[in-house]
């Protein structure tokens, strides 16, 4: 594809302006062997600065990560800030993971906030994202931001800022952000000369500060004295989840831990995986073989930036299983739940919430406890959001959402690994305490709640077309919404955009209650349901599936599960998404 007028201009912009001669030099090297492709990829749209930072390709150019793209994101949240606060000492916290050019981004960030007037409590080291957000409340600080992207593969990086309470920021505050980003036009606007004295470097007092909060989450304290030799394998895939779960289940007890040493080390190559994330399979091989060959209880797993959790467990057969996310989150529910209950800790005024995509098992256990569930959007900054509204009122116990994520307990605002590894750990010793496993534990959930079955799928589109391919997809299921799917009628549905839900046999309409997001739900009438959400950090498509049936025993756990498995395909087959 030929270069257009506006990405000429871009490149000669950058190849005169204030830029750094490694810079010019990249561009150049493109230029002189007529990567047309790649040109136009780099320059054809600035980086977007969505509502949760900047994430994005490293490398030269307008839409890739680099010290400028983030400069002007960092200088146009500085600016937000002073104009918010003025007239008292701004604060921010800043953390990195273990990518490449995460430390030099996360420094540059400081650089820049310190220019501003700003004062700066940076991380020495790596450290998980949940650490972040607590160190925001901790220090009292108006905003942090954190240096990641989160699961991508090696060649991303990413900025995710954060407001006062420690949560994601959201409205006004983040529509607000863009456009003070987006006014600075120029490099010439960023200061990037340090004020040093206005840099901080933080570390262990904060690590101790957050795991006493981690510890105090502990519901079964004798169980695991008991179970304290419980063979647990775990892997931070070679990021930040190092430096802070092996203490974290030190701290509750156990004393059988075993980390994946070939992914040990922090490693922004990430060099033993295709991609770091455990949600697949692969990222977690190397652990599920460490755990068969020490026979061990559960496998644990983080990504970069230890914010998700993964794990694994032995099926009645004795094979190592992997589970999902929507299963995890079910699972620390129930024991989040029933622990409280049994210890005499549950008060009226306990919530839970989860996400519009996540299983409804979920509001399922919540009810049997007599618990408030909320449902909301995707992403934890609306969990949290959650939270803040209803802080002084009510009491928020957990909550989670399906891509793995989960958050116990209020001192921090974002999905927290660290501690879902501990209270996973936990809850797989008081199975253990009787004569059970997690897997036994999952079975007998669903023989309680029915058998939920998620499925997700991932369409990626890249570039500027794939872009344009992905709003035409969600502007033909709005056009041309289906009648029936794989058989079943659509009784109803759930356009987030609009804020509206459809009843299908009478036309009418209630309100979502919930703030406009592009996101489609289709409900039909033997309980299925399909989601239809662009990702809003990567170039794809996401449609997430939920199944369901009665379970009368668990003896017939596999025979549901595989039927469920063929409804899930048959909706896939049906809406042609292969």
């Amino acid at each position: 594809m030929a270069l257009s007028p506006d990405v000429q201009q871009k490149i000669n912009t950058w190849l005169s302006g204030n830029y750094d001669a490694t810079t010019k030099a990249d561009i150049q090297q493109l230029v002189a062997t007529g990567q047309d492709d790649a040109l136009n990829d780099a320059f054809y749209r600035d980086l977007e600065f969505g509502t949760g930072g900047l994430r994005g390709v490293m490398g030269a150019g307008s839409n890739r990560m680099n010290r400028y793209t983030l400069g002007m994101a960092t200088q146009g949240l500085s600016n937000y800030l002073l104009h918010s606060f003025g007239g008292q000492e701004i604060k921010v916290a800043i953390a990195h993971d273990s990518r490449n050019n995460s430390k030099e981004f996360a420094r540059i960030a400081a650089d820049i906030f310190s220019a501003n007037g700003i004062t700066v409590y940076l991380f020495d080291a790596l450290r998980p994202t949940p650490e972040l957000s607590f160190a925001i409340r901790y220090l009292g600080c108006q905003s942090g931001c954190v240096i990641t992207a989160s699961h991508n593969p090696k060649e991303y990086n990413g900025f995710k800022v954060y407001w006062n309470d420690g949560a994601q920021v959201v409205a006004p505050h983040d529509k607000n952000i863009i456009e003070e980003v987006q006014s600075i036009q120029s490099v010439d606007k960023v200061r990037f000369q340090a004020d040093e004295s206005k840099i901080h470097l933080i570390g262990p007092e904060l690590d101790e500060a957050y795991l006493r909060q981690v510890q105090q989450l502990s519901i079964n304290p004798a169980a695991i004295q008991r179970q304290s030799d419980l063979k647990i394998v775990f892997t931070p895939l070679h990021g930040t989840g190092i430096t802070l779960v092996p203490k974290a289940l030190e701290r509750f007890g156990f004393q059988n831990v075993h980390v994946v040493q070939e992914q040990a080390t922090p490693d922004g190559n990430f060099p033993t995986v295709q991609s770091p994330n455990p949600e697949e399979k692969a990222a977690m091989q190397l652990a599920l073989d460490q755990a068969k060959a020490l026979d061990a209880d559960i496998v644990l797993a983080t990504d970069p930036d230890a914010d998700r959790v993964g794990m694994g467990v032995k099926n009645d057969k004795g094979e190592w299983v992997l589970l999902n996310g929507n299963q995890t989150a079910a699972l620390l529910t129930q024991y989040m739940l029933s622990a409280r209950k049994q210890a005499g800790k549950m008060t009226d005024k306990d919530f839970i919430v989860y996400t519009i995509v996540t299983s409804d098992v979920l509001g399922d256990i919540a009810n049997r406890y007599q618990v408030t569930a909320y449902n909301t959007l995707t992403g934890f900054k609306y969990i949290a959001g959650i939270i803040r509204d209803l802080e002084g009122k009510e009491t928020y116990i957990c909550g989670g959402e399906e891509s793995y994520g989960f958050m116990i307990g209020d001192f921090v605002r974002d999905k927290d690994a660290v501690s879902a590894c501990a209270l996973v750990a936990e809850m797989a010793a008081v199975a253990k305490d009787k004569g059970r496993t997690l897997y036994e534990e999952m079975v007998q959930m669903y023989a309680d709640y029915g058998l939920y079955k998620e499925h997700l799928i991932s369409l990626t589109k890249k570039g500027q077309r794939g872009a344009e391919e992905i709003q035409e997809m969600m502007r033909d299921l709005r056009a041309n919404p289906p009648a029936t799917i794989a058989g079943s009628p659509v009784v109803e549905i759930r356009d987030y955009k609009t804020g509206k839900i459809t009843d299908q046999k009478t036309g009418q309409t209630t309100d979502t209650g919930l703030e406009s997001s592009n996101v489609l739900q289709f409900l039909t009438e033997d309980g299925s349901k399909i989601s239809a959400r662009p990702s809003g950090t990567e170039p794809k498509i996401k449609f997430y599936f939920s199944v369901k049936q009665p379970l009368k025993s668990t003896v017939d756990f596999d025979l549901a599960d595989r039927t469920l498995d063929q409804r899930i395909q048959a909706i896939i087959e049906d809406m042609q998404l292969k």
